[in-house]
């Protein structure tokens, strides 16, 4: 069995994308994710790597573009209304194809909002987070260990498909600690014959570029890179089911939602209310499939959220508005306890328990 050492969720990221190959992180503080940017302060210098806290979050997010044209794992992180600012440095690098990893340790909003953990950027990162036709690859950790899994994923995932990953977490994982094994297999990074490398005189040149004046040629990429999403879609995407074979209830909840929910699933079954739990690993791809089974045999679904109830919208979508969808949520920082959601279950069950 492998050691485990107690670690803060946003150490564990930094920790992991160090073993994951990143030598490059450029960020910006601001809370509840700045432990990351001082962890790779502390590390980075120590190990060859380059740490650089930029002037903006803008100027972070384009260093991750160049470096990333050069082919290295590079990672930025930042919290709502940092990864903002980052948008259109996201656009740029979907419409350059190019591999990176972002963090989002999301806190409330809209604009500063307040610093306490919430989920209500699922919009803004789902849906790509800047301008144009693009995905990112979204994962969703529930655990300080998943914090530092997926962060390895993530960068492998970018490698593979040539686009950006990001992990989206809420603030209670990136600030709780819990015990992680830092384990992992790594595949390292593949070879990138695209890169701006310098030629040496021994190829062409590669060019690493955005623009595309053509209108037929803009949309034959547009074309590939949603054949390439359409591939994500069929083999990458990830979620847990808890209890959801027999369940007349079936809940949807990511990240700390998901362990509040599957406390309150306990104590449905112990008052003999069958309810189960679907939670999303990638929230893009969403994973479908297992909702659009569920609603074949559950008599309704509860989104349980700390937002105004954004993911709500893809569990209508992926179970074919088969089944009624509720929503039990927080917002503006606050975090659905067990027993709001059993209310939930209870009334969406009949108010009868």
């Amino acid at each position: 069995m492998s050691e485990k050492i107690l670690m803060k969720g946003n150490e564990a990221i930094a920790e992991a994308a160090i073993i994951a190959g990143c030598r490059h992180y450029f960020g910006y503080p601001i809370t509840p994710q700045t432990e990351i940017a001082a962890y790779m302060a502390k590390k980075m210098p120590k190990i060859g790597g380059c740490f650089l806290q930029a002037e903006s979050e803008i100027a972070a997010i384009n260093m991750v573009y160049g470096v990333a044209s050069a082919g290295k794992r590079v990672m930025t992180s930042s919290s709502s209304p940092g990864v903002s600012l980052k948008g259109e440095g996201l656009s740029y690098l979907a419409g350059s194809d190019l591999p990176s990893l972002i963090v989002n340790v999301q806190r409330g909003g809209p604009g500063l909002g307040g610093i306490q953990p919430s989920q209500s950027d699922y919009f803004q990162s789902t849906r790509g987070g800047g301008h144009g036709d693009y995905h990112m690859i979204v994962l969703a950790p529930a655990s300080v260990q998943e914090m530092a899994q997926l962060t390895v994923k993530g960068f492998e995932l970018a490698d593979t498909y040539r686009m950006t990953s990001m992990i989206l977490a809420d603030g209670t994982m990136g600030q709780m600690m819990e015990p992680v094994s830092l384990d992992f297999d790594v595949k390292p990074a593949p070879e990138k014959p695209w890169a701006t490398t310098g030629t040496q005189m021994a190829r062409e040149h590669n060019i690493v570029n955005s623009l595309s004046l053509v209108p037929e040629e803009l949309e034959q990429f547009n074309f590939a890179r949603y054949d390439r999403y359409k591939i994500i879609e069929e083999n990458e995407t990830m979620y847990e089911e808890y209890m959801v074979e027999d369940a007349d209830i079936v809940l949807a909840a990511f990240g700390i939602a998901a362990r509040v929910s599957k406390n309150a699933v306990d104590e449905a079954r112990k008052m003999g209310i069958k309810a189960g739990l679907i939670r999303p690993i990638t929230l893009w791809p969403f994973p479908k499939a297992p909702f659009k089974a569920a609603a074949d045999h559950c008599k309704a679904f509860i989104s349980v959220e700390l937002s105004m109830g954004q993911m709500i919208e893809d569990v209508r979508l992926a179970s074919e508005c088969k089944r009624s969808v509720y929503l039990c949520n927080r917002a503006g920082g606050m975090i659905p306890d067990p027993k709001q959601v059993l209310d939930s279950i209870i009334k969406v069950n009949g108010g009868n328990e």
